[in-house]
């Protein structure tokens, strides 16, 4: 069996949503400093629908893949929906990681909530 699945590797190569998004009103990073991975997320919110997700990843091929999942997953949906999502969601969307990989999946959990949290901070000043 090989060590990726096929959309890991179709997610490393050909990652979806990445960059900055000037227009953000919602931005998370996060980090994890024993493997050095470091994600930024970008949301555009609009009427409590994500309308637009990009992401900046510095790390593996399985943290790439994981934030390029996460944005497929949460593209277009409510905010209510994209709080549920979880590391397990993006880990099975990815057809599995290894083990020792998880944590590049529980980055991307961490990155969207972290983001969520900006926007709702921003939605209070407003």
């Amino acid at each position: 069996m090989a060590l990726y699945s096929e959309k890991v590797m179709d997610h490393f190569r050909n990652p979806r949503n990445v960059g900055v998004s000037e227009d953000a009103n919602g931005i998370g990073q996060v980090g994890n400093a024993k493997c050095g991975d470091i994600m930024k997320m970008y949301l555009k919110i609009e009427d409590d629908i994500v309308t637009d997700v990009k992401f900046e990843t510095f790390g593996c091929g399985s943290a790439i893949a994981s934030s390029s999942m996460a944005t497929e997953l949460i593209k277009g949906k409510p905010v209510s929906e994209v709080m549920k999502l979880t590391n397990k969601a993006v880990a099975e969307a990815l057809d599995g990681l290894p083990d020792y990989k998880m944590h590049c999946s529980v980055l991307a959990e961490e990155a969207i909530q972290s983001a969520l949290e900006d926007y709702r901070s921003r939605q209070k000043e407003n």
